[in-house]
């Protein structure tokens, strides 16, 4: 990805002197050298799990990676705009404030950052707390907060006051975290991943703060037969399910947990796998192989639709329609 370059005219006696391996490296090179290039498009998407494409609700705005550009797409006008990462470091992961007014973004490599964005692109907050990468991220409901998870060899999960870019509570975790979700009542958050499902509550580490970070308080799910699966997917119930928590496994199940952390009920979703779900206070929509989406209740996990796929690129939709 090539953002904006602006290069002085008065280097070329240097650039003479350069060794050029291959003719059109070297005209590229000169290319650049004397034009301002500006990135217009993007094609492509950088991510292998949920973690990293994520919607504004109140908006519709979509946001993905593409290396080290976040990607902000409406996908009424088909019109982009970007955020660059001036550390040149890839994004691994990103999450939209309820509000809609911030995006926060996790990244990969050494020492990496978890920065908070406007969605305008201006960068209004970061923290440095992991190692080698972030899995997830997501804002509290009420975005006062962010967790962040870091990949599986720097097992740390940490939440931090972003206003004031201090972290106020951390932890170890020993599994890979594929998904993090917090409560509507903000007291607690939820990670899944590899045979783990953890609540962690920020209520009672708040409470023993004094004026540094303080040990996180996290409780293992009771997850009963289901303890050997991978957990894919998490989303702590809205509404009249507020303390209710669903689940996917890689495997396509649907995992319902009640509020004291145990796996309560389970529905198969009849696919070959699974990896992403979303909720609201009629519906919980999971996404399955093969771009099917299934669609069942919060309440009983009842099934209700599958929903239809949208038709492949480049199908001619009057020709589908049927005539007479």
């Amino acid at each position: 990805v090539i953002t904006s370059l602006s290069l002085s005219p008065c280097r070329t006696r240097n650039l003479r002197k350069a060794p050029s391996p291959n003719y059109k490296e070297k005209l590229l090179f000169l290319y650049l050298y004397f034009f301002s290039v500006s990135l217009e498009k993007v094609l492509g998407i950088s991510t292998s799990s949920s973690s990293g494409l994520t919607s504004d609700p109140n908006s519709g705005l979509i946001a993905y990676p593409a290396g080290c550009v976040i990607v902000l797409l409406q996908p009424k006008t088909n019109n982009q705009t970007h955020i660059i990462n001036t550390s040149r470091k890839p994004f691994s992961a990103l999450a939209f404030s309820h509000d809609g007014k911030y995006l926060v973004t996790g990244e990969s490599g050494h020492k990496p950052c978890v920065r908070v964005w406007e969605v305008g692109g201006a960068q209004v907050s970061e923290v440095q707390s992991h190692k080698y990468g972030v899995s997830c991220v997501a804002f509290s409901t009420n975005s006062s907060y962010i967790v962040s998870v870091g990949y599986q060899h720097d097992m740390t999960v940490s939440v931090w006051d972003w206003r004031k870019g201090s972290i106020i509570a951390s932890n170890k975790v020993s599994s890979r975290v594929f998904a993090v979700s917090f409560s509507q009542d903000n007291s607690y958050f939820v990670t899944a991943g590899n045979r783990h499902v953890k609540f962690w509550y920020l209520d009672a580490s708040k409470e023993r703060r004094v004026n540094s970070t303080v040990p996180l308080i996290g409780r293992s799910g009771l997850l009963g037969d289901h303890k050997n699966s991978i957990f894919t997917g998490v989303a702590c119930g809205c509404g009249l399910m507020a303390s209710s928590t669903y689940c996917i496994t890689s495997s396509g199940l649907l995992c319902l947990f009640n509020s004291r952390r145990q796996l309560e009920s389970w529905v198969d979703l009849k696919t070959s796998s699974a990896s992403c779900l979303a909720v609201s206070d009629n519906f919980i929509f999971c996404g399955c192989a093969d771009g099917v989406i299934r669609v069942f209740s919060p309440s009983n996990l009842q099934y209700i639709a599958t929903l239809q796929r949208p038709h492949r690129l480049g199908v001619d939709l009057s020709q589908t329609v049927p005539q007479g």
